[in-house]
């Protein structure tokens, strides 16, 4: 088989992940609507990720958030984004790189996205790997509580 040097893999993984960034300029925009809702799950020391050391302690590896009912000042850029949410009745400030997420969903429509490892900084190398993302759907999303950080792992299929 002939390399691919076009780098298939890496266009559809930047066509996924701007699918993320066009929900969340939509509901930066509008508000989230009807009964949409947000599950980002994101690597915590990916490059670019600021979110407070006691998170980063409490979740080592993969955090993810839900963008509901109780989140402000959602602000979306062309390579990250950031929000205020509550932790322990204590708000902080958050900013995730779009390239840090492992996993977006909106289980409202049964429509979710999972990534393999967080995305590579862009280089000059002419071999990548193969393609790791895949959508996913969701089968059924179980109530939680409001401010309760979840994962995703249950979700997903194997």
């Amino acid at each position: 088989m002939a390399q691919d040097l076009f780098h298939y893999d890496k266009m559809v993984e930047r066509a996924l992940r701007s699918v993320i960034r066009d929900a969340l300029v939509r509901a930066a925009q509008e508000g989230l609507k009807s009964a949409h809702h947000f599950y980002i799950g994101f690597a915590t020391k990916a490059p670019g990720v600021a979110i407070p050391a006691r998170l980063v302690e409490r979740y080592p590896d993969e955090m993810t958030i839900v963008l509901q009912h109780q989140f402000w000042d959602l602000d979306v850029g062309d390579e990250q984004f950031s929000v205020l949410l509550s932790f322990d009745k204590q708000a902080e400030r958050l900013t995730i790189p779009f390239a840090a997420i492992r996993s977006f969903a909106d289980p409202s429509v049964e429509f979710a996205l999972a990534f393999a490892e967080p995305a590579a900084p862009p280089s000059n190398e002419t071999a990548l790997p193969a393609p790791t993302t895949k959508p996913v759907k969701l089968e059924a999303v179980p109530k939680e509580e409001k401010g309760q950080v979840v994962t995703l792992d249950s979700f997903r299929k194997r």
